[in-house]
């Protein structure tokens, strides 16, 4: 890797004067690491949660078959599915409620499952071209900025993370402010971090380096209160040596650009605090217009749901499993109906009209939210009205079938730690599900 793109990257990753990189090394907050003699106690902004998440948003144009499959789209027999036994209808409790789902689905640990949320909506376009659009809830998103940045900008400072801008690891258009966001590779991560003389090499020395000062520091003049700070944050020279061994024994594992690479670098990307929202993408079958026998569908489905799992396992071995919400939110649906295929079983055409978003933290209940009807001419389903408070579908709720996509935006601001007042002030449609949210 050139040696201009190499520091660009790690300027980048760690921030001004490398405060992520010394954070990460000592423990210590950056905002002690950024001004010490000054630092008294921790800022508490006023419009943070109790509790902010980070955000892994798999998002895709291909407008992926996730829809197909999931809960609550095995109540009406003019939805088809893949025919597989991989994929067979099974029985599944969501919330305490019986429900039917692909297998795959019934598969994921029921810790994952219950904290998983499926929520049914439209996106009303069925053009890949749009995907930015949908992103920003097709324009209630105030300025036009994406949501993934809305939600950045206001996490960022609850998190204290090395930069405001959502981190791109796969090939997805995301703007900040209007400007495209570069998209960093998990092989380009591994380049830059897992190398012999790369920063996490040396994360036990920059750690005895950076403490060593902040003591002859504060020997000299400390208050009770920076003194406690430091007793507080900083970790052990054991603890920093096994940092860098977890975390370049991860990075060393990255082959390429596959699910469990992209895992590999989000869980690290998070545990060295860079940005609140990574950007990456899981195939459940993609533009499969000619899919025969679904087969496609099958083999993506099975293969994405165990990279949940495996991605979970990863979060939980940095202790990040109660701090990362994890999104599924693509552009568009895929039709249910053999009528609008053909009439035939071998894949599927674009669906405006229907889209099932995958919530999955700990603000979120274990829940389906919306559903679907045959929408008029018969030819196709599409969502319906949500009721707010009890998550049902209805064409009479208080969440117009027009206001769903936005409803789910929202709704996935506050569970990342977004007040509802600056949401509802930066989206001009739509309103939080409560019964989405734990």
């Amino acid at each position: 890797m050139r040696a201009d793109r190499r520091h660009f990257l790690l300027s980048g990753l760690f921030g001004s004067g490398w405060l992520g990189l010394r954070a990460l090394a000592t423990g210590l907050p950056m905002w002690l690491l950024a001004n010490p003699r000054e630092s008294h106690a921790a800022p508490s902004p006023a419009a943070c949660a109790a509790k902010p998440q980070y955000l892994f948003l798999l998002t895709s144009g291909g407008g992926d078959p996730l829809n197909a499959n999931v809960p609550g789209m095995y109540l009406d027999p003019g939805i088809y599915h893949p025919a597989s036994p991989l994929m067979a209808p099974t029985p599944m409790s969501i919330g305490g409620t019986m429900v039917t789902a692909a297998l795959p689905w019934t598969q994921l640990d029921p810790g994952i499952l219950s904290r998983t949320c499926f929520l049914h909506h439209a996106t009303y376009t069925n053009n890949h071209g749009d995907s930015g659009k949908v992103n920003r809830l097709m324009g209630a998103v105030q300025r036009q900025e994406m949501l993934v940045s809305l939600l950045a900008k206001n996490l960022a400072p609850c998190l204290n993370t090395v930069q405001v801008q959502p981190v791109v690891l796969s090939n997805n258009l995301v703007t900040y402010n209007g400007s495209v966001l570069p998209v960093l590779t998990p092989r380009a991560l591994q380049a830059v971090l897992a190398s012999p003389t790369g920063p996490l090499a040396k994360l036990q020395a920059i750690r005895d380096k950076h403490l060593d000062q902040l003591n002859e520091l504060f020997k000299q003049s400390a208050t009770t209160a920076q003194r406690s700070i430091l007793d507080q944050y900083a970790i052990s020279q054991t603890q920093a040596r096994s940092l860098s061994t977890q975390l370049l024994g991860d990075l060393s594992a990255i082959a390429g650009g596959t699910r469990a690479d992209l895992n590999i670098a989000a869980s690290v990307l998070f545990k060295m605090n860079v940005s609140p929202v990574i950007v990456g993408t899981y195939s459940f079958g993609g533009d499969n217009h000619s899919d025969v026998g679904l087969n496609g569908e099958t083999t993506q489905t099975v293969a994405s749901l165990q990279a949940v799992g495996d991605l979970v396992t990863r979060l939980k071995s940095h202790g990040l499993q109660d701090s990362v919400t994890i999104a599924f939110q693509n552009v568009f649906g895929r039709t249910l109906s053999t009528t609008s295929h053909s009439g035939n079983a071998d894949g599927r055409n674009h669906n405006a009209n229907h889209h099932c978003s995958v919530f999955i933290g700990s603000a979120f209940k274990s829940a389906v939210i919306g559903g679907v009807t045959l929408q008029a001419g018969g030819r196709d389903y599409r969502a319906q009205a949500i009721d707010s408070a009890s998550g049902a579908g209805s064409d009479t709720a208080d969440i117009p079938y027009e206001e769903t996509l936005a409803s789910a935006g929202k709704t996935l601001g506050v569970a990342t730690g977004v007040s509802k007042s600056v949401l509802d002030d930066q989206i001009t449609k739509g309103k939080v599900i409560t019964a989405a949210l734990a």
